[in-house]
This record gives structure tokens, C-alpha cells and sequence, in this order.
């Protein structure tokens, strides 16, 4: 461990000094860039495009980028890029995560990336947090790059596909990361190459890199479309539920999140619904809703994952406490909640499109980041994403004091605890800054300072549309702001004169985060550019860390401490809080792992229908595609039907006359055959007709069997993704003796997948035979599989 730390100084050591010995190259020309005019900057910005198109590597142009980037800054904003800003900058340009505390002007830091990687002409994506922060980097730093001649563009949600283009077709586009993923997808719903939106993805720079690629990774991004609605069925499980006991119908594992019917419960279940067997194929349905509906009442909690606004359920971010707006649960876990909250059930969705933030960022080429809190996650960051964490110093010493933390053995003291606390730093005038881990903690705070009649301001997501005033004033003397997670992140929290004198900011956590970096986020409020501040965490043995993840050590610790009153000093309960979240920390890297290994067996395939996609989109012809089709599909029945387990006197000869006269819409002459080879040579001149056919077809109306061949490609690749899911869903509840779960799912999800090649496959064929008995109406072949 020791021979690993040590390597690992020593390469950062190597890499700064590299780059200390670049930012002396570039604060060489500076006087220079001082004399050039507006109009010579920009001249010298297409020399370097030129350089760079005619094969320079970017490394041959980089101290001249940063020395632009830094003047246009100078001249557009007033700014002037510090020696370690252009460290971080180099950090990027290297693909690594550049680790910058607070304050020390990481939007600044990205302009020198995004600019120099634009240089290439191939689109750079600046990806922020959340839409706010793209609009003010794009105007703000954007300034830089309009003025060296770059074009600068916005992806939002609201824009119109023309506008969506427009910033897609910009040197820099600024937008939040889901965005950009979702874009992504519906780039592979299209029918046609102009209806495209983004070019290759080359180069993205991401702003809080840890909650983007750490915190939003189990959550993956679906496209879906409207499904049948089970209102009915909804409705009469959460009565029957609703009354459900732990441990008695139903387990509940608080550390995973994750719950199991009872043999009590599943007989409830049978003798509600008049079943036998609950786990026969026939109820899959019904317990499928059974488990939604239980995780709905049981690990979904109103007021931290989600909230009820104006009859419907908005989901909750818990990394940032953000509404995620239009965001819906699947799988009918979201018509669950809704049935749960009593609230107008909408639609179902299914699921045509999805992939995980995770393989979403490394489609690109080239990915780096930046954030204040990464070391913590550096082995992770290696390990999925291939990016070195590189920690860059601050321009100023930190001053702000890291409390130790206060420990009680009851929630009710803590919280008296925080009120007291808050009301003695009020009185002096100093600003506090309360972080919360969710809404319903918030409430809980608030309701402990009316009791103390402190005036304060709340922030979390039923309050977002007030954030920007709320943080604005946060740094003032005197202010007391309540948030969740979602406070200052990406924004800083500035001080007035009185309040660095009162001694900066107090920031006080009301719990610890499932992960470190979470707490450091909010340390980081405080102590931004050398200013003074304090933090500190109150801590009870009642919180959701220890009681989730050190249960054991748990309840050995409160038997030996007894009833104690007032703060904990033993050494064992001190130590109990880091265990906990250490674990957690463990058991949610696990979950993401295997998310990971799980979502690139998916990934695998959905590159394989995409490029196959693609391909049927822009090409100019499509006989490549389709002339295997016909000979393919009918040996692939063939094969299945005439197998080597039967002798040829008992071939189904019938069955297999049957399902090519269905796949065909022809008559088809089959005679008893000796081999499989004699049955083949026998339809030979039936594949050559079937062949030309299709061959005419695609001659005469080329474009309307591209529609279809996509169409017939989209339902079966939306088949699949359920099947795959499901697949998913129940994939470690199985083992073969010492087999991973990792890959039996990807043995059987192989199995799937070429099913669904398949069944793509014989609905062309079977299509285009159809063709010839209705050619066409309304501009489409209507061709379904019998």
C-alpha cells in the first residue's frame, strides 16, 4: 500500500512539473499577445486551425491556445487566467479530472480546453450540472471564444430541432449532460441522415465530473413510448399491500434497498387473486406489480426521492436535490408511487431506447472533468473511465477550519444541538449554511429554528426557482440558509466585507453523505480564494448511515455507551460513523460495477444495431443489407426444424412447410429428403426467386423499404431491451454452481440478441414477400410477422 502511495506522488510530481515547465512557456508570451490587435488574435486563431488541419499535433499549438485564451480573457472580461488555472487547463487537455477546490475558477479553467480542442473543427461538448450554469458559461466564457472567432452554442431541452442543429453545429457547445445522452439517442430513431443531430462525438469537458459520471451513473437514460396502463390492477395490490408488515409479509434490506415477499405474504397474494402458484409463468404479470408496489411503499420515501406537486410525482435527485423534470420511473414503478400517493395514474412507458451516462461519455474520444472532490474517487475514475485524477494547488492558502464532528445518541439532541449552535453564530452575525441530505431533513431543521425564532431561508427542490437569489445572499451577514445537496453546486457562495470579518462562512452538515466526496462538496461552500471559514458536522446514532450499514456494530456501541446525554466522545462511536459510510461507499462502487459489466454486455449490442442502423439510414443503396436475408432466414428454419437429435424419417417436414409458406405468403413444395443438404438444394431455386424479389422491391421503392426495414429493426431492438431488462432484473437471484451472474447474463443476453437478429431478419423477408400482394398504402408496406 505504502509502495502505491509513493507512486503515486511521485507521478503526480512528474506530471506538474511538465506542465509547470509549459505555464512558463505561456507566461512568455503574454507580453506578446499584449501587443497583437483584436483582429490579429483572431488571425492567429485560424493559423493555429490551419496548423492543426494540415497534421500538427494539438501539443505543437497548445502554448500558443493558452496564451490566446488568456488575452481574449483579459480583454472580453477583465480576467486573467492564474498560473494554476493554466495547470488545470493542461490537466484537461490531457484527459485527466483536474481537482480544484472551490472558488478557484474552474468555468475559467474549462476555456482554455474547450477553446484549444475546438481548434480541430469536430465540435467540443461543455457538459454543466444543470441548464443555469450552461446558459451563464455560454454567455460568459463564451465571450472569450465568440471574440477569438469560434461559434458558441446552447443544447436545452426546449430548443427546436433547428435550433438544436444550430448548437450542435457550433465549435463549443454548452448543455447538461443528460441532454446531450438523450440527443444521442433519438439520433437512432431517425429516417433520415438530415434528421441527425450531432456530429462524431470527439471531445467533451465535464463540470463536476464526480456527480455526472460518480453520482447520475446508476441511472440510466430511456427513450420510451406509451404502454398499457394497469390503473385497476394498481390500485387493488397498494390496498392489499399497503397493510403489509416487515418480516412478516415482506423483508427489507435497508443496505441494498432492496425487498423479498415472505411465504406469508405470497400467500396473501394467492389467496387475494384466487392463484395457486404466484411464481407460475401465467402470474408473471401480477408479481411483477406486487414487487413494484412494494417497492413503492417500502424503499421510496415522499419528501427525500420524491415529492407531490399539482397531482403528480416529481422525482427527486438525491446527489444534488434537484427535481429532475420530465424524468419518470420504469417499469411501472412510477405508476406504483402514483397509485401509492393517490394521485392521477398515468400511462405506462416501454422502453425503445436507453444507455447509462457511463457508456454514453465513453463514446467519446477524448473526456476530461473537473471538480473539487475526485481523489476519493481516483481508482474508480481509472478503472471505468481511463481518468487520471491530477490535484492542482489553489492560488491562495486554505483557511477555513474543518471542525471535528459532534456525536449524539439521539436525533432529537442533534437536532437541538444544530438550533443551538445556529443561534450562537446568529447573534454574532456570521452567515450559516445548513446541508441537509433531503428534503424531509430540511423541514426537520427548519422546524428547530422556529422554535428559536432564527429567521432563516430554505433551499431544496420545492423552493428551486428561488436558488439563485437564495445563494446570491447566502455569504451575507447575518444570513442563516437551510439547503439540500443542491446548494451552491457549480456556483459559489461570496462573502461580503462584514462576513470575512465575522470569520467567513459556518457551514454545518446535518448528516454524513453515502459518499466522503458529497461531505467535501459541502465543506467546500466555505473557505473559497483564501477566504475564512468554519465547518462542522453534528452526527447521531439515530442517522440513516449507521443504521443501514453498521447495524451489528450498531447496537454493540449503544448497549455499551447506555443512556448517555449530551455529545459522545468514545472512540468506538467516532469510529462507527466512518465504518458506516466507508461501506456504504463499498456496497454503491459494487452496484456501479456491476452495473457497468451488466450495461456493456447491452452496450456491445446496441453498437451492433446502431452501426447497423446507421448504415440502413445512409447508405445509398440497400441491397447489401437485404440480398442474406432471404437465404439466411429460410437454412435458419431449415436448421431448426431438420436437426441431427431425429432421424430424417421423422422430420416435421409439415411443421416446417407451414412456417416458410407463412414467412413467404407462397405455397412451398417440400418432398421427405435424406439431408439437410438435399432439403437445401431442393428450395435453392425458391431462395433465388425470393432473392430477386426482394432485389425488385428494393429497385422500385427504394425509399419506403428503408422506412420499414428501420421500423422493423426499432420494434425488435424495443423487444429486446425488455427482454434484457427483465433478464437483468432477476440476474442475481440465479448462480450455476461457482458461475458469475455477470455471465450467465451475458451467455443468455447473447442467446437473445440472436433471436432478435432473427426475427429482424425473417420481418424483412416476410415483409417484402407481402409487398407483393399489397404494395404499398399510404406510402408504407404493411407487413407484420404471422
Amino acid at each position: 500500500m505504502f509502495q502505491r502511495v509513493k507512486q503515486l506522488i511521485d507521478e503526480q510530481s512528474r506530471r506538474m512539473r511538465r506542465y509547470e515547465k509549459t505555464v512558463l512557456l505561456i507566461n512568455s508570451l503574454e507580453a506578446e499577445m499584449e501587443q497583437k490587435t483584436d483582429d490579429e488574435l483572431r488571425q492567429l486563431t485560424q493559423s493555429l486551425k490551419d496548423r492543426l488541419q494540415a497534421g500538427e499535433k494539438i501539443e505543437a499549438v497548445t502554448v500558443t491556445a493558452f496564451a490566446l485564451v488568456r488575452e481574449a480573457s483579459k480583454r472580453t472580461l477583465g480576467l486573467r487566467h492564474y498560473d494554476v488555472q493554466l495547470l488545470g487547463g493542461l490537466s484537461l487537455l490531457s484527459g485527466h479530472i483536474a481537482e480544484m477546490a472551490t472558488g478557484e475558477g474552474k468555468t475559467l479553467v474549462a476555456s482554455l480546453a474547450s477553446f484549444t480542442q475546438a481548434l480541430h473543427g469536430h465540435g467540443v461538448h461543455v457538459i454543466t450540472v444543470n441548464e443555469y450554469l450552461a446558459r451563464r458559461d455560454a454567455e460568459q466564457i463564451g465571450q472569450i471564444h465568440r471574440f477569438l472567432g469560434l461559434t458558441v452554442g446552447i443544447n436545452s431541452a426546449e430548443l427546436s430541432f433547428e435550433e438544436k442543429q444550430q448548437a450542435y453545429a457550433s465549435d463549443i457547445t454548452y448543455g447538461v449532460g443528460t441532454e446531450f445522452g438523450f440527443d444521442y439517442l433519438r439520433d437512432h430513431l431517425i429516417m433520415r441522415p438530415e434528421e441527425r443531430l450531432q456530429r462524431p462525438l470527439r471531445f467533451a469537458l465535464i463540470d463536476e465530473v464526480d456527480s455526472v459520471l460518480i453520482d447520475e451513473a446508476k441511472t440510466p437514460l430511456i427513450m420510451a413510448e406509451r404502454d398499457t396502463v394497469h390503473e385497476g390492477l394498481q390500485q387493488l395490490i397498494r390496498h392489499v399491500v399497503q397493510d403489509f408488515t416487515n418480516e412478516t409479509d415482506y423483508t427489507f434490506d435497508e443496505e441494498i434497498k432492496a425487498v423479498a415477499l415472505t411465504d406469508q405474504g405470497i400467500e396473501t397474494i394467492e389467496r387475494v387473486f384466487g392463484i395457486d402458484q404466484l411464481f407460475a409463468a401465467e402470474h408473471a404479470v401480477l408479481f411483477h406489480y406486487v414487487i413494484q408496489a412494494l417497492r413503492a411503499h417500502v424503499v421510496l420515501q415522499r419528501d427525500v426521492d420524491y415529492i407531490v406537486k399539482d397531482d403528480k410525482i416529481a422525482l427527486v435527485d438525491l446527489f444534488t436535490g434537484r427535481l429532475m423534470e420530465g424524468r419518470s420511473l420504469s417499469d411501472g414503478l412510477h405508476q406504483a408511487l402514483e397509485a401509492k400517493e393517490q394521485v392521477s395514474v398515468t400511462e405506462e412507458n416501454r422502453t425503445t431506447a436507453q444507455i447509462t451516462i457511463q457508456h454514453y461519455f465513453r463514446l467519446y474520444r477524448h473526456v476530461c472533468g473537473m471538480t473539487g472532490t475526485a481523489a476519493t474517487s481516483r481508482d474508480e475514475f481509472l478503472k471505468t473511465y481511463r481518468m487520471d485524477v491530477v490535484s492542482i494547488p489553489p492560488n491562495r492558502p486554505k483557511i477555513r477550519h474543518d471542525d471535528t464532528d459532534v456525536l449524539f445518541l439521539t436525533s432529537r439532541e442533534k437536532y437541538l444541538a444544530i438550533a443551538e449552535a445556529t443561534a450562537a453564530t446568529h447573534a454574532t452575525g456570521q452567515p450559516v449554511l445548513i446541508g441537509t441530505t433531503s428534503i424531509e431533513q430540511s423541514l426537520k431543521v427548519a422546524q428547530v429554528l422556529d422554535d428559536k425564532n432564527i429567521p432563516y431561508e430554505i433551499l431544496n427542490a420545492k423552493t428551486v426557482d428561488q436558488e439563485i437569489r437564495i445563494i446570491a445572499s447566502a455569504g451575507q451577514s447575518g444570513r442563516v440558509t437551510i439547503a439540500t445537496n443542491m446548494a451552491g453546486r457549480g456556483t459559489d457562495i461570496l462573502l461580503d466585507d462584514t462576513a470575512k470579518e465575522q470569520g467567513g462562512l459556518f457551514v454545518i452538515g446535518t448528516e454524513r453523505h453515502e459518499s466522503v466526496r458529497i461531505d467535501n462538496q459541502l465543506r467546500g461552500r466555505a473557505g473559497r480564494q483564501g477566504d475564512p471559514g468554519l465547518t462542522r458536522f453534528y452526527l447521531s446514532l439515530e442517522d440513516e448511515l449507521p443504521r443501514r450499514f453498521a447495524r451489528d456494530r450498531l447496537v454493540r456501541v449503544k448497549k455499551k455507551l447506555g443512556s448517555v446525554s449530551g455529545p459522545i466522545t468514545a472512540k468506538e462511536a467516532q469510529q462507527l460513523m466512518a465504518y458506516a459510510q466507508e461501506t456504504c461507499e463499498s456496497v454503491n462502487r459494487s452496484v456501479r460495477d456491476d452495473l457497468v459489466q451488466l450495461e456493456e454486455v447491452i452496450s456491445e449490442q446496441r453498437l451492433a444495431i446502431y452501426r447497423l442502423r446507421n448504415q440502413i439510414v445512409d447508405s445509398a443503396t440497400l441491397d447489401q443489407f437485404v440480398h442474406p436475408f432471404a437465404r439466411q432466414t429460410i437454412y435458419s428454419y431449415i436448421e431448426q426444424y431438420l436437426t441431427d437429435e431425429l432421424v430424417p424419417e421423422e422430420w416435421p417436414i409439415d411443421l416446417l412447410k407451414t412456417e416458410l409458406e407463412q414467412l413467404l405468403h407462397q405455397p412451398v413444395a417440400l418432398v421427405p429428403a435424406d439431408s439437410v443438404d438435399t432439403v437445401k438444394q431442393e428450395i435453392e431455386p425458391l431462395v433465388e426467386t425470393i432473392e430477386q424479389l426482394m432485389a425488385r422491391h428494393l429497385s422500385e421503392h427504394e425509399e419506403t423499404a428503408r422506412r420499414f426495414m428501420l421500423l422493423a429493426l426499432d420494434e425488435q431492438w424495443t423487444s429486446h431491451l425488455t427482454a434484457m431488462n427483465s433478464l437483468k432484473e432477476g440476474i442475481h437471484l440465479r448462480s450455476y454452481g461457482q458461475e458469475q451472474p455477470v455471465r450467465i447474463f451475458e451467455r443468455e443476453g447473447m442467446d437473445y440478441f440472436r433471436y432478435a437478429i432473427f426475427s429482424f431478419e425473417k420481418q424483412v423477408v416476410s415483409g417484402f414477400c407481402r409487398f407483393e400482394e399489397t404494395p404499398m398504402q399510404g406510402g408504407l408496406i404493411h407487413a407484420t410477422v404471422d
